[in-house]
C-alpha cells in the first residue's frame, strides 16, 4: 500500500488533456468537500508545468470561490499572462461541472541574489520530544466523542504536525490568538524542486484557520460553526525542502463579519524564514 504522502504526490501529478489544461484527480478519504490545500497545490502544479525549471514560484494569490466536490475531478485551466525577462505570471481557474470553484495567481522568478533580511525565528520548543497529533488522539481517546474519534483514528496524513502547545478542541478556551506548530512531510520527498513548492503549499492550509478562533472558546468541531477557507496567499522566501522540520508561527490580528484573519511565518530548522502565508476564513456562528 502506498504512504499517504506517496497518495499525495500521485494526486500533485495533474494530466495534462489539452494545451494548458489539466486534470486533478480527488482523494477517497471521505471528505464532504475537497481541502482547500489539495486545490491550491494543484493549481500550483499545473501553472508550474507551463513554467521553465529555472523559475521557481515566488508568490500565489487565491480565492476559493465554492466548496470542491470530492466524488469528481477538477479541472485546471491555466492562462500564460505574462512571460518577462525576469517574472512569470500565470492565471489558474479550477472548474467543476463548468463552474469556477477556486482562481488562482501564481508569480514565478528567475533565481538571483539580493539584498535580504529577515525576522527573528520565535524562541519555542524545538520538535523533538512533542507529540504529533496522532500520539495525542491516542492519548485522549477515550474521551474524544464520536465520530470524532472514529475520524481521527482512522485518518494517516502525508505531513506529521506537532503542536509546541496542545489544545483540546473539545473543552476550548479562550487563548491568546496565536499558535505554534512544527511539521514536516511524513516519508520521502521528490528531489524535484516543483513537486516540494506544492508539497509545501498543501500543508499551508493546515492548522492555520484555527487561529482566528482561540480568543473565543470555540472549536471546529461545534455543529454550531460554519467555517471555511476564503483566500489564501503564499510569499516565497526561500524554495522549500518539506522532508525538514518547519516552525508554522500562527497569530490572527482581528476578526469581525463572520471573518478571521490568519497570518503565518515559516521557519525552517536553522532559522531561515522560508515564507508568509496570509489567510482569511469564514467563521460564522450560528446560535
Amino acid at each position: 500500500m502506498p504512504t499517504p504522502l506517496a497518495r499525495l504526490v500521485r494526486l500533485l501529478d495533474v494530466e495534462e488533456i489539452e494545451v494548458d489544461l489539466y486534470r486533478g484527480a480527488n482523494t477517497d478519504a471521505g471528505w464532504v468537500r475537497v481541502y482547500g490545500g489539495q486545490v491550491v497545490a494543484q493549481a500550483l502544479a499545473a501553472a508550474q508545468r507551463t513554467v521553465p525549471e529555472e523559475r521557481p514560484v515566488h508568490s500565489l494569490h487565491s480565492y476559493f470561490i465554492r466548496p470542491g466536490e470530492p466524488r469528481i475531478p477538477i479541472l485546471y485551466r491555466v492562462e500564460r499572462e505574462r512571460d518577462g525577462a525576469s517574472f512569470t505570471t500565470r492565471r489558474v481557474t479550477a472548474i467543476q461541472h463548468g463552474r469556477a470553484i477556486f482562481s488562482l495567481a501564481a508569480s514565478f522568478q528567475l533565481r538571483e541574489g539580493g539584498f535580504a533580511h529577515q525576522d527573528p525565528m520565535p524562541e519555542v520548543a524545538g520538535p523533538d520530544g512533542l507529540l504529533n497529533e496522532a500520539q495525542l488522539h491516542a492519548l485522549h481517546e477515550a474521551r474524544i466523542p464520536e465520530p470524532w474519534r472514529s475520524i481521527w483514528g482512522s485518518r494517516d496524513r502525508p505531513f506529521e504536525f506537532r503542536p509546541v502547545t496542545p489544545h483540546d478542541p473539545f473543552r476550548p478556551m479562550a487563548l491568546t490568538p496565536a499558535a505554534h506548530n512544527w511539521f514536516r512531510a511524513d516519508g520521502e520527498v521528490p528531489a524535484d524542486p516543483a513537486v516540494r513548492a506544492a508539497l509545501f503549499a498543501y500543508a499551508t492550509d493546515m492548522t492555520l484557520l484555527d487561529t482566528c478562533l482561540l480568543p473565543h472558546a470555540v472549536s471546529w468541531t461545534d455543529p454550531k460553526l460554519q467555517a471555511a477557507s476564503l483566500d489564501h496567499a503564499i510569499w516565497f522566501h526561500a524554495e522549500p525542502d518539506p522532508s525538514q522540520w518547519h516552525l508554522y508561527d500562527q497569530h490572527s490580528p482581528a476578526a469581525g463579519g463572520g471573518r478571521g484573519l490568519n497570518i503565518g511565518r515559516i521557519f525552517a530548522l536553522d532559522g531561515r524564514l522560508v515564507a508568509t502565508v496570509v489567510q482569511e476564513g469564514l467563521i460564522r456562528y450560528r446560535s
